[in-house]
Formats: structure tokens, sequence, C-alpha cells
């Protein structure tokens, strides 16, 4: 049964570390350009810490461009709002060509024939018109500020966006250090197996064990290379994966470099975490300013229901010039200006539709941030004892490690001086080799613990 065990825990160990995390963030400046990376991807085959492994990531994340260039798409929304309370100055020009008529004139004393109104097929017109919003209910500049709060809501999913890209590296690399890792002890394992095999042979040889004994070492030699190259192949998926997350070329060497050990104890009270996550998280930034956002728009829905005052002017510059009598087949000038008011009386109930819905959506909003913060409390205290519960399991498996090896040396003893069987030799080195599988998973876990956490806090 232990030789069972130690083909699932390869299994076991490799898989847990390959999860998916939950989706949080991280409060990040609203930056949204994403830059190449300083050194060249080539130099991937070199040594590569975590935090290389991130910033490489980030910058080379499509995932990354396309927030930044929603940001972008905000950020001019909002630039268009704020166009539309400024006064817009147009140039206009038309050619109509009309069918003729019989000129009009009238007979002066003198027996002149004063023409009134001419036949001009041919008639030209250029303005220059200016319209200006003088008053509307305050229903632009609500829109206005509402598209600037969607676009700082927009910088912080970016934020968020860079936190859970910088947790999946980050869960991608340990994963990496943690196949490596388990392929170095599974190696070391075969090596063990490899020198109990020749002594057993040395045995045989010498007429003290049976053929049996040797056959049965020869299996376990057999399963522990399979083994190791289970290890090696889990090993190249998980560089593929951090590779592929850094925008690495297929088939780029990684050499992780970065240590398992146990993180930094914390000693901040739980209540504490879960006020600076409260404070820190990008998303929940984000959600407050939605809020704000919608809320700022039931502001415009009911200026809707409020008169409209607007300025209106222009220069006129036309051959001929239908404000100027009488008609003449000459270029003429002329001028206007108005102040108009619109003061909507009756509009079928669209502003009361528009008000209640936009009234649903704060509701909407405000329920969204109440799930959010009760979540966001639930979620510190289950990362926070999966990392106490990691930290555990690293002491339990260090001392699983130490009384393994212990066993191991031992029985190897016992079975030189002939007091113990061969599969009393397979069977500690099993218990080894599953002791240390299980020490390294304890240290990944608690690596990735740690990340969770920081991620949840917003750090």
């Amino acid at each position: 049964m232990k030789r069972i065990a130690f083909g699932a825990a390869v299994w076991l160990m490799i898989g847990a570390s390959t999860q998916a995390q939950q989706s949080t963030a991280i409060a990040q400046p609203p930056a949204i350009t994403v830059q190449a990376p300083a050194t060249s991807l080539q130099s991937l085959a070199s040594d590569l810490t975590l935090d290389d492994a991130i910033a490489r990531g980030l910058a080379a994340s499509h995932r990354l461009a396309e927030a930044a260039a929603r940001g972008d798409a905000a950020s001019a929304v909002a630039d268009q709002r704020h166009a539309a309370i400024l006064p817009q100055l147009a140039a206009q020009a038309g050619y109509t060509r009309t069918n003729h008529v019989e000129a009009f004139g009238l007979l002066l004393p003198n027996n002149q024939l004063k023409i009134i109104y001419p036949d001009i097929p041919d008639n030209y017109r250029t303005r220059l018109d200016l319209q200006w919003p003088i008053y509307t209910g305050g229903r632009l500049d609500a829109l206005e500020r509402a598209a600037r709060m969607e676009a700082a809501a927009s910088a912080d999913d970016l934020a968020a966006a860079r936190a859970d890209l910088r947790l999946e590296i980050t869960r991608a690399y340990w994963a990496l250090v943690t196949a490596a890792a388990s392929l170095r002890v599974v190696d070391e394992s075969v090596q063990r197996v490899d020198a109990h095999l020749r002594d057993v042979r040395n045995q045989l040889d010498a007429g003290l064990i049976p053929p049996n004994e040797v056959l049965s070492v020869e299996a376990q030699e057999s399963r522990q290379r399979m083994l190791s190259i289970q290890a090696r192949s889990i090993r190249d998926v998980a560089e593929a994966e951090l590779g592929k997350l850094m925008g690495a070329p297929p088939g780029t060497a990684i050499h992780p470099v970065s240590t398992l050990d146990a993180p930094p104890p914390l000693t901040a009270a739980v209540g504490a975490l879960i006020e600076a996550a409260t404070r820190d998280r990008s998303e929940r930034a984000a959600l407050v300013r939605r809020v704000d956002a919608a809320g700022v728009r039931r502001e415009a829905a009911i200026a809707g229901a409020k008169p409209t005052i607007a300025f209106g002017g222009g220069l006129d510059y036309a051959r001929p010039n239908p404000r100027i009598f009488p008609r003449d087949a000459t270029w003429r000038d002329s001028w206007d200006a108005s102040i108009n008011a619109s003061w909507p009386l009756f509009d079928g109930g669209r502003t009361r539709a528009e008000v209640a819905e936009a009234r649903a959506t704060v509701r909407a909003a405000e329920e969204r941030l109440a799930d959010f913060d009760a979540t966001l409390a639930v979620e510190v205290r289950q990362r926070l004892s999966e990392l106490e519960w990691s930290r555990a399991a690293i002491e339990a498996a260090s001392d699983a490690v130490r009384a393994a090896a212990e066993a191991a040396r031992v029985v190897a003893n016992r079975f030189t001086a002939g007091v113990a069987t061969s599969t009393d030799v397979l069977d500690a080195h099993v218990a080894l080799l599953q002791a240390e599988l299980d020490h390294t998973q304890a240290m990944a876990n608690a690596r990735l613990a740690d990340a969770r956490l920081a991620r949840a806090l917003g750090k």
C-alpha cells in the first residue's frame, strides 16, 4: 500500500500547486500604460527570480493591454461628455439647383422694370454656425461626472487585472519550483534504489538472498524511473505555463532560483487585516466609484424633466442670400443670434422610466458592494487560516522527513547486517520519498497561501 500511495503523492503534490486562484484585487496607481520589458526574453535561460517573472509577465500581458485600452476608451467617453457642455462651432456649405421660374418685378413710374424675384437656379450657401447649451438642468454636468467616475473605475479594474496576473504568475512560478524540487527528490530516490539494487545483486551473487528479492528491487527501480519521467513531464508543463504568462517563446528554458521556504509570520489581528483589505482592494474602489456614478446618472435622468436653454447664432454668406430682399444673384452676408428655451411638458413617461432605471441601477450597485464586503471578510479569514495550516504542515512534514531518513538509515544498516529484508529497505525508501514530497508540497502551499493572503489584503 505504501508503494501505491507513493505514486499518488506525486500527482497530488503537483496538482495542488496548480489549482486556480480566486479573483481578487490589489490597489495600484491608475496607470494604464503597458511597457515592454527592459531585458530580452532570451535571457530567461539564466536565473529567474519571482520578481523578474512578475515584471516580465506584467509587461508582456495582452490581458493588461486590453484593460488599458478599455480604460482609454472610458477616458475618451468622459472627454465626449465634457465636450457636450462647450460651444459647438461648425462650418457649413451647400449648393442647390432649382428649376427656372418667371422673374417677377414692378414697373416703376419711369417705365423701368424693377426685378424683385429674379430667376436664379444656382443657389450657393455658406454658414458659420454656433450652438451653446447654457442651461440643461445639470444633466450634461452630471453625465460628465459619471463618465469621469467610470474612467476612474476602469483604472481600478486595470489594477485588479494586474493583481490577478501577479498572483497567477506567482502560482505558476511556485508550481515550477515545486515540480523541479519534486523531480530532484524522485531522482535522488532513484539513485538510492539503484544503490540498493547493486547491494542486492551482490548478495545474490554471494548466495545470501533468493532471486525473487532482486526481482522485487528491480520492479521498484522501474517504478521509480517511471515516476521520474512523470515528474519531468509535469515540470515541463509547469515551465511552459510560466513561459506563456511571461510572453516567452515556446521552448524557452526557465531556471527559477527562488527557494521554497516558509513565509514570514503575521502579527496583525484579523480585524486589522480586514480593515486594510477594505481600504486597499482595488475591486472595492471600483465598486464604490460605480455606485457614485450610478447616483450621478440618476441625477442626470431627473434633470431630463427640467427646462433647457441654449444660445444659437451664425454668420451666413450666400448667393443669393434669402434674408435679403429683393433677391439678388450676388454674394451677400447676414448674421443671426438667438436664445432658445425648451421644457418637456409631456414625453410619454420617458423621463420617469429613465429615473426608475437609474434608481434600480444604484440599488444593484449598492447590493453588489455590500456582497463584496461580506465576501471580503470571509476571504481574509480563509486565506489567513490557510497560511496558518500551511505553517503547521511544514513543521509536521519536517519532522516526518527526519524520522523517515533515520528509519531508512537504520533499516539499511540492518539489511547490511542481514537482519532486515530487501522489502523492509524498499518500504523505508518509499516512506522517505513520501515524506520529502510532502515537505516540498507543504513549503509550496505555504508560499501560495502567503501570496493569496497578500492578494486578499490588496498589497
